[in-house]
């Protein structure tokens, strides 16, 4: 139980740091399209492009692209544009996609 407690608080507190700008910082700061960070995520250009326009979009959409950018070294703090992360990628091995964030 504990652990599912954790998982949870992880994800509200990279919800809450992860804004629309970090998006489309990030984005740039890889180099990829729309499209690309699609394939990347499994979220749908549409949900990427509305999120980038402060529009509401899912929780698990949200998440995927966070996670998937962190995993590339990237942090994000309120307030302040994307960092790297000092020493190479993040600590995850492989990207998460969208799916694993939906229902839990």
């Amino acid at each position: 139980m504990a652990s599912y407690a954790m998982k949870i608080t992880l994800e509200r507190i990279a919800l809450f740091q992860f804004t629309p700008t970090h998006c489309a910082q990030a984005r740039a700061m890889l180099g990829w399209s729309v499209d690309e960070l699609s394939r990347e995520t499994g979220v749908a250009e549409a949900e990427i492009e509305r999120f980038e326009a402060r529009r509401e979009v899912a929780d698990a959409d949200r998440l995927a692209l966070a996670y998937r950018f962190e995993s590339e070294g990237l942090m994000f703090f309120p307030g302040f544009a994307p960092g790297r992360v000092i020493g190479g990628k993040g600590a995850e091995a492989e990207s998460r996609g969208q799916a694993e964030f939906v229902n839990g």
